[in-house]
């Protein structure tokens, strides 16, 4: 976990990728410095032809160099893109891993603290987000300061005072610009954010409250309130992007102003004789390239709010002791794993884990009646357990205390003795309804379960789960492409790779989250059946409402209002249970 914390989510990367920038930073500072040459030459050209040179050899060389210029421009252009999209997008793909590696082997907990849509989001919009901040914001920045750098130094070597002219008003738009458009911008966006969230909150309240909205006779006056308080979120955004456009418009005229000053100093250092008077309209010109490339980075700073957002979320996601994980160096992990092991008694047998609930009540804070109620369960290493139970029984509760995420409101929750949140969420793994693959070969979606795994080892776990043969016949083997989130591959294919994973992982304990849910009978039936025999010696906690597979389940433990009202194996509670049998018997229809 501290490694997680040290590693951060920017300046971790631009590390990583520190020569990779650099020179796509240099790339775009070069790309700038064509546009500005482009110009110059262009305007010098026109100057010149305009005094009608008594032989075309005299503007050839103008004519020459505008072209290479112009070319020159869009192919460095071209090089910083491509640079800079390169080490954007593997820093992207490292970031997928990582989060993947946070979020993955605690699928069950999280469901109970976020919802399905803010996963989503974390996997796509926050990391598409953070991969904005190296595009828009970094190399724009870096390049930025490279051409202030060159074109001070160069002014500075025709006139000094002039130089430092320019290096101050370029700097304010360069370097103190960019704050002001910050400070605006958040401030504008908590106003509007704030107006967001009392809207959304009305709203929520009136639609669990909406049967004593019509009773009171009183649902009018909430519709005009409500408007309301939508017209002023309107304004606001309203507001939000006129003050963009203000700023826009703001920057723009800076760079009509740097034309001017660039032309009256040009014109002085004519009547000085050291410039020829062709070179006056060159030199206005080539503040427009220059002052642009500055201005956008004023520009771009005023997204930061929405950037810094979505790296809120990712910190607090990986700071609550989801991940320890270390996507650059599997040794780190070992090395964590040792030191969390090292502080546990030395008696405590990490691949034979008793889990024990005595006496186990919770309650939320803020909330009056009880979410579970003396729960009494022996889960012993190898047992397989199947929790039932209708949506609000208890069943997520019961999980959290099990991964120590939550802390019981009286009672015990141990594993071998020892309080759950002293042991570490790595000693679980997880198979739910939709594992994440990535698009890359089927050898890496299986390894992730063991970074450092051999190719044999690959092979064999994919052999256990019955796709050897399968994979063995694609064109290109363990190295064909899955494409995003495996969609090359059935339902089946990939939670039997996803299975392949966790037996590389080989954690003692196994939880199950409706991972037959969406596959046809016959496809359920056989991943059912590899799931059992995979994993046999260790413990399975399989959380479902579907009847499937409780035939092979050691003990099933049947929920409703945070209590254990059934209990037993599926003989016996089809034996004295009418309710199990008839939904068993509704199961199989």
């Amino acid at each position: 976990m501290q490694a997680a914390k040290r590693r951060g989510w920017i300046t971790y990367y631009m590390s990583q990728y520190r020569w990779q920038f650099a020179a796509a930073a240099v790339l775009g500072a070069i790309a700038i410095l064509s546009a500005a040459a482009l110009l110059f030459t262009s305007g010098y050209l026109i100057s010149r032809s305009s005094l009608q040179p008594e032989n075309i050899l005299m503007v050839y060389v103008p004519i020459v160099l505008v072209r290479t210029f112009g070319f020159s421009k869009a192919i460095f252009q071209y090089l910083e893109r491509l640079a800079g999209h390169s080490a954007a997008l593997r820093i992207l793909a490292s970031m997928r891993t990582r989060l993947y590696r946070i979020v993955e082997p605690q699928a069950l907990r999280m469901r109970s603290k976020y919802k399905s849509g803010d996963l989503l989001g974390l996997l796509a919009e926050d990391i598409e987000q953070l991969q904005n901040i190296f595009l828009r914001i970094v190399l724009p920045a870096l390049s930025s300061l490279i051409v202030y750098g060159a074109v001070i130094a160069l002014l500075g070597r025709f006139d000094l005072w002039f130089a430092l002219l320019m290096a101050l008003y370029s700097g304010i738009w360069l370097f103190i610009a960019p704050l002001a458009a910050l400070w605006l911008s958040v401030r504008r966006r908590k106003q509007y954010k704030q107006q967001r969230n009392r809207l959304y909150t009305q709203l929520t309240d009136a639609i669990y409250g909406m049967s004593d909205w019509q009773l009171s006779g009183r649902a009018g006056q909430f519709l005009d309130d409500y408007e309301k308080q939508s017209s002023a979120m309107n304004k606001l955004e309203q507001q939000l992007r006129r003050s963009e456009w203000r700023w826009q418009l703001i920057t723009r005229s800076s760079a009509a102003a740097a034309v001017i000053m660039m032309a009256i100093w040009a014109a002085g250092m004519v009547e000085q004789g050291l410039l020829l008077p062709s070179f006056i309209a060159a030199m206005a010109l080539v503040a427009l390239p220059l002052m642009d490339a500055f201005v956008k980075v004023g520009d771009s700073v005023y997204r930061i709010p929405d950037y810094k957002d979505s790296l809120n979320r990712l910190n607090k996601l990986e700071q609550s002791g989801q991940s320890r994980w270390d996507d650059a160096s599997a040794r780190d992990e070992k090395a964590a794993e040792e030191a969390i092991r090292a502080a546990l008694p030395k008696s405590v047998n990490r691949q034979s884990i008793d889990i024990a609930l005595q006496q186990v009540s919770f309650q939320y804070e803020g909330s009056h009646p009880l979410t579970l109620k003396q729960i009494d369960l022996n889960i012993p290493q190898g047992l397989n357990m199947a929790v039932l139970g209708r949506s609000g029984a208890g069943k997520s509760t019961l999980l959290n205390l099990m991964l120590g995420e939550l802390k019981p409101s009286s009672g015990e929750v141990t594993l071998n003795g020892i309080a759950a949140g002293e042991l570490d969420a790595a000693d679980f793994s997880v198979l739910n309804q939709k594992p994440y693959l990535f698009d890359t070969s089927v050898a890496n979606n299986i390894r992730l379960g063991k970074p450092d795994a051999s190719d044999e080892e690959v092979q064999q776990v994919t052999e256990q789960v019955g796709l050897g043969s399968f994979i063995a016949s694609l064109p290109n083997g363990y190295n064909t492409r899955m494409e995003e989130m495996g969609q090359r591959f059935s339902g089946g294919e990939r939670q039997r790779i996803a299975l392949a994973r966790i037996l590389l992982q080989n954690r003692p304990i196994v939880l199950l989250d409706e991972p037959t849910v969406g596959l046809d009978s016959i496809t359920e039936h056989k991943l059912v059946n590899t799931i059992f025999a995979t994993l046999k010696g260790k413990t399975l906690i399989w959380f479902t409402h579907h009847l499937i597979g409780m035939e092979q389940m050691d003990e099933i433990v049947f929920m409703e209002q945070g209590r254990i009202v059934m209990r037993g194996t599926h003989e016996e509670l089809l034996e004295r249970e009418p309710k199990y049998r008839r939904l068993y018997e509704l199961d199989q229809l």
